[in-house]
């Protein structure tokens, strides 16, 4: 059996980052038994190498080795890739033919990206697992099978398992002995390395000089979170080897060919979220405005009825009630009554008791108007919210919806105007 330095050298593993040498040295251990083996990983993290190291340091390693892709197979075609089908079985089915359960016989068969694998071939593969035994397609009789089974997947079987997309039973069965390989991110210390492996290939392969990373470059790399892990790195190595005729590499040059994709882009989103805040606090000032607009119109109608019919105490009562719902205020009734009743002289002591209509001053009407709007604003906002939620019982949802602005929006108007009490989630 090699060593861990022969088994780095002999299949071309890069790096000495203490989880991947762990992984490694649990490879080499299982590699002389026949028990199932379950490889984690992320996409990209050389996963694929580990069933050859333990084929090639097992006592199968002059059988077969056969590679399945199981989620490049189409769902209705896998049972018969895997186990074979008998001539007839489905349309197309011309003749018999062995599956790779069958051909693997007396080997090791890796499946790769077993966690795409369908429900009714996971019971199959359930059974291969615990007796050896399979049946082909369209057929009735049993057969038996020596293959070593090692599995992969970049799935969270935990997670798939919660949600019924893949079987508990056979994890266990799978994972007898479970190696996870760790992410680049995690292998600061190898990337560089790997770098240098890479283009030291791609400068053979394509005769060209070996591209060289300069100080600062070298930190950038190993600093990038390499999403696509060591594939990733291997493309970046290429893309720079073919594409550059500068064979020294300097950050703003690697900058450029390290994507940005699935970076989170934060002044972007602020400013979409500015630009909507913004549009719902107008519309409901437009809103606030339009109401104003209607209630002092309708009081310059009762202001004219009162110059021209002289029905003061009448016309007293229809402004004090548009007086009100302009400011809405109870603990402020007094002043603005007050107010209202100098503005207009009609309203004086001495109109009173004389019962005449004197002229109004439109002038110092308007004045008065105009020095109290910023209040009234403030006020006829806050009603109209307080009134929305009452009306939808406290649920900001469906009173943001009645007042036509964003839910967030209406929170922060809540907050700004203490309206919690009335509030409910």
């Amino acid at each position: 059996m090699d060593s861990l330095q022969g088994i780095k050298q002999r299949f071309g593993i890069i790096g000495n980052n203490s989880g991947l040498n762990r992984a490694l040295e649990k490879v080499l251990r299982v590699s002389g038994t026949d028990i199932s083996v379950l490889v984690i990983g992320e996409s990209g993290v050389g996963k694929e190498s580990i069933p050859k190291i333990i084929h090639q340091n097992s006592h199968r390693k002059h059988s077969k080795y056969i590679a399945v892709n199981c989620g490049a197979i189409p769902e209705g075609t896998i049972d018969s890739e895997l186990f074979g089908h008998e001539k007839g079985a489905f349309t197309g089915a011309s003749q018999n033919r062995s599956g790779y359960f069958e051909v693997a016989d007396g080997g090791t068969i890796f499946l790769d990206e077993v966690g795409e694998l369908p429900l009714p071939t996971q019971v199959r593969l359930l059974r291969v697992l615990e007796t050896g035994e399979f049946i082909k397609v369209g057929s009735s009789k049993v057969q038996k099978t020596n293959a070593r089974i090692v599995a992969a997947t970049n799935l969270d079987i935990i997670e798939a398992i919660e949600k019924g997309k893949f079987r508990e039973d056979l994890y266990y069965r799978l994972s007898t002995v479970e190696i996870t390989l760790p992410p680049l991110r995690d292998r600061k210390e190898d990337i560089v390395l790997l770098f240098r492996k890479f283009a030291s290939d791609f400068a053979q392969k394509y005769h060209m000089p070996t591209v060289q990373l300069d100080e600062h470059s070298q930190a950038l790399l190993s600093e990038y979170r390499w999403n696509g892990n060591i594939r990733q790195l291997r493309n970046v190595a290429e893309q720079l080897s073919v594409l550059e005729t500068e064979r020294n590499i300097n950050p703003a040059i690697l900058r450029t060919y390290l994507p940005n994709k699935g970076s989170r882009l934060p002044a972007l989103v602020d400013k979409k979220e500015r630009e909507s805040d913004f549009s719902s606090e107008r519309e409901i000032l437009y809103k606030v405005l339009f109401d104003m607009k209607n209630d002092l119109n309708d009081l310059k109608k009762l202001t004219l009825d009162l110059m021209k019919n002289g029905s003061s105490e009448s016309v007293q009562e229809k402004n004090q009630g548009l007086i009100d719902k302009i400011y809405g205020d109870e603990s402020d009734e007094k002043e603005m009554n007050q107010t209202s009743m100098e503005s207009i002289p009609s309203y004086s002591s001495e109109t009173k008791k004389n019962s005449e209509v004197e002229p109004l001053d439109k002038y110092s009407f308007v004045e008065t108007i105009e020095e109290e709007e910023p209040l009234s604003l403030h006020q006829k906002e806050l009603e109209m919210i307080s009134q929305a939620l009452i009306r939808s019982k406290g649920k900001r949802k469906l009173a943001a919806r009645e007042l036509g602005i964003s839910e967030r929006t209406l929170y922060r108007k809540i907050k700004q105007y203490d309206l919690h009490d009335i509030e409910s989630d």
